[in-house]
């Protein structure tokens, strides 16, 4: 089991970015999926979670209205769009499904001017 995100860097506040997290070695359609961050000095702390067929999302309080998950089962992929992006959203962002594999090495998010 594997998780790869990508799609990280460097953004000023109130951009975009979409983060893709590509999973391999089981078959995420089974899966919920989630998505997580980790900001220097902080514990990681939970983003936003989608059910095997997209219907149910959920997002943490910070992130509510700004950012969006999304998946292509097909792909074995899932997405994190995020906007409106703020100095407070710098982190390493993970993607998850919860019981299964160990943590990627996550994509770097940081919004700066």
């Amino acid at each position: 089991v594997q998780f790869v995100e990508s799609g990280g860097g460097l953004v000023q506040p109130g951009g975009s970015l979409r983060l893709s997290c590509a999973a391999s070695g089981f078959t995420i359609s089974r899966h919920y999926m989630h998505w997580w961050r980790q900001a220097p000095g902080k514990e990681r702390e939970w983003v936003a979670h989608i059910s095997m067929s997209g219907g149910i999302r959920n997002y943490a309080d910070s992130v509510k209205g700004r950012f969006t998950i999304s998946r292509d089962n097909a792909k074995n992929t899932v997405y994190l769009q995020m906007s409106s992006l703020k100095p407070e959203d710098t982190a390493v962002y993970f993607c998850k499904a919860a019981g299964l594999g160990s943590w990627g090495q996550g994509t770097q998010v940081t919004v700066s001017s």
